[in-house]
């Protein structure tokens, strides 16, 4: 079994996304750090209490984000609300850092006491709105040996949400995933093509072929789909879904994360 399989009890695990709201110094900046930190504790537990088997924290309202790197209040922010999600939750937990700040989302994991990083640009490039994101396997990897964080592990999207692909387009997204596997990365994350937009089965199952390494869906998972998708993938990253409306950005509803927990059971 992998060592991602392992981090779970459920076989096939539910994973919520937390997006914290604006963080320190962003542009739509409005809460303290307490604040965020509480609303933060809070989704934890209201998951925690409905079933699921992980937690993802990730700082989505940041917009505009900052490309490949973020300053030391984000880092610091993230670090705060994390380690308190952890305890209060007692789930294991993942982190994401935006846009492709994959080094800093490593320092996260490691100060807050994580087991995941959600990973940007792991393997070969793409453009994204905020620019080129570049491999980062190599740099990233060495950072986490030397930090001493080899515990934390990297889970890399493929043929990520919100960008282009034309100067990758020779190259299929289960050939990507096969690279992220070749460039040591724990497991492949596979989306659709924005925020809430679910994966192509024909991308998940070219992804399957391709790697030994767990494949979660990380967009556009729902109640009414989860079944669809149950047989091909290892696991479901979830966040606008549980949310009112059905958008990431907002409130999260208990009603909604029940019907889909029962819809997976």
């Amino acid at each position: 079994m992998s060592a991602a399989k392992r981090l779970f009890a459920a076989k096939k695990p539910v994973i919520a996304m937390i997006h914290v709201g604006a963080l320190p110094g962003t542009p739509a900046s409005a809460e303290s750090l307490c604040d965020l930190e509480t609303r933060a504790v809070r989704e934890a537990r209201l998951y925690r209490d409905a079933g699921v088997h992980g937690l993802m924290l990730e700082n989505m309202h940041d917009t505009p984000y900052l490309r490949g790197s973020v300053g030391p209040e984000i880092v610091a922010a993230m670090t705060v609300i994390a380690r308190a999600v952890r305890e209060a939750s007692g789930l294991p937990c993942g982190v994401q850092v935006l846009a492709a700040a994959n080094r800093e989302a490593l320092a996260v994991a490691l100060a807050a006491g994580l087991d995941f990083i959600r990973a940007e640009g792991f393997a070969f490039a793409h453009v994204a709105d905020e620019g080129i994101i570049q491999s980062c396997a190599a740099e990233l990897l060495r950072y986490r040996r030397a930090i001493g964080a080899g515990h934390v592990q990297v889970w890399a999207d493929v043929k990520k949400k919100h960008s282009a692909h034309a100067i990758t387009a020779d190259v299929g997204i289960g050939e990507t995933a096969h690279a992220v596997e070749f460039l040591r990365g724990d497991a492949v994350i596979v989306t659709g093509a924005v925020t809430g937009d679910a994966p192509e089965p024909d991308d998940v199952a070219q992804v399957q072929a391709a790697t030994r390494l767990p494949v979660y869906l990380g967009s556009g998972v729902t109640a009414a789909n989860v079944g669809q998708f149950f047989p091909q993938a290892d696991g479901f990253i979830v966040g606008s879904e549980f949310k009112r409306d059905g958008h990431w950005a907002g409130a999260v509803e208990s009603k909604r994360v029940a019907r889909f927990m029962a819809a997976f059971r």
